[in-house]
């Protein structure tokens, strides 16, 4: 086993963390105060590759490796893990789904714009009926010769009103039930499409996030991607590799959170002596670093097996699992280490709180994790 990162991971993990300090951190209370998408902090990441980092540089790509896509993750998530969805979904979803999956003519229209930062994405798995039960979609595309003509609902979609390219999944055929599902490329603007209300949200405020209404959307058939019937495997394929970037986003978030600790634990006087002095905050701190060591190995596994064509599953699935679970146990124990202060917004650990929440459930609840992790042990 080989534990080193290379030169250049080292390089891209030290842009994404002065990013994060000197652009994200910087208006990050109030953009989550007032719900406000960091659409110029997004507009930069583009410029500087991260929106198509594993896409290859014939696309516009950035042409990393999953490795580097988690070690960015992790720092930009530490400050904001409002803007690190947008890259996660960009990457993960949107991204991969059409450089994997997608025709030539699908990536030069498409891909190009998305990786190189020009546009963002987002992916329309969710309904409002079709949570966790990702085969029961009551949105529908009806094959009418040389269109498909959608209609539907898609519910918390990331970067509902900011994308201009939309993944959507539809049933095309009911009776065939999960074989019938399709995924269609769909543009901002085309007739039928309309955004509705932003969701007013606990965590990730800052995250543009959107129901989305399909009215007799016409779809032209070179919009679908991949061979009839092939959505719902192609959407679980993408949420594989998702949960390698949720995964990040969690472990950031609770890094961000555990550094916080640190440094404040450092500052602050109690009983005559610092903080750090009393023992039962040293064991607090034991247990955070520990566990977010190893949720950051598992996350560098499920990237190291992706990078090589292997069966990563299962891996990314433990990743998020734990990952999640550690930034929730670490947010709350931050604040219990600040105090009254850990309470308030000007001290960042609340938001982290906040924020960590969401990493439990969206791109496969833990419930859905622990379905999958059992299905690969009893194989």
């Amino acid at each position: 086993m080989y534990f080193e990162l290379t030169d250049e991971q080292k390089i891209i993990r030290q842009a994404a963390r002065d990013f994060a300090q000197t652009e994200l951190k910087p208006g990050v209370i109030e953009r989550d105060e007032l719900q406000k998408f960091p659409a110029e902090q997004i507009k930069k990441l583009g410029e500087l590759g991260f929106l198509g980092m594993m896409v290859s540089p014939q696309y516009g790509g950035a042409g990393l490796d999953a490795i580097s896509y988690v070690l960015v993750m992790e720092e930009l998530s530490k400050i904001d893990a409002s803007t690190s969805v947008v890259v996660s979904v960009n990457n993960s979803l949107v991204c991969y789904g059409l450089e994997k999956y997608g025709c030539e003519e699908q990536k030069q229209k498409y891909l190009v714009p998305l990786a190189s930062g020009q546009q963002i994405g987002a992916f329309c798995l969710s309904e409002p009926e079709a949570g966790s039960d990702a085969t029961s979609q009551r949105t529908t595309a009806i094959d009418m010769g040389d269109h498909y003509l959608l209609n539907g609902t898609k519910n918390w979609i990331t970067n509902g009103s900011t994308a201009s390219t939309y993944i959507v999944m539809a049933q095309t055929d009911a009776e065939k039930k999960h074989h019938g599902i399709n995924a269609f490329i769909v543009e901002k603007g085309m007739p039928g499409f309309t955004v509705g209300a932003k969701e007013n949200k606990m965590g990730v405020r800052g995250s543009d996030t959107h129901s989305l209404m399909f009215t007799d959307v016409k779809v032209p058939k070179e919009n679908r991607i991949g061979e009839d019937g092939f959505g719902f495997k192609f959407a679980m394929s993408l949420l594989e590799g998702g949960r390698i970037g949720i995964a990040s986003q969690a472990l950031g978030i609770a890094s961000g959170a555990y550094e916080l600790s640190v440094q404040y634990a450092k500052e602050r006087k109690t009983f005559g002596k610092s903080l750090a002095d009393h023992q039962a905050i040293q064991f607090k701190l034991a247990d955070m670093a520990t566990e977010i060591e190893a949720a950051r190995l598992m996350c560098l596994k499920a990237a190291w097996l992706k990078d090589r064509g292997k069966p990563y599953a299962q891996a990314s699935s433990m990743a998020k699992l734990y990952a999640s679970e550690v930034a929730m146990r670490t947010t709350t124990e931050a604040v219990q280490i600040h105090g009254g202060y850990g309470y308030v917004k000007e001290y960042h650990v609340e938001r982290l709180m906040r924020d960590a929440k969401i990493t439990q459930i969206y791109e496969g609840t833990s419930e859905i994790q622990r379905i999958v992790i059992s299905r690969g042990v009893l194989k």
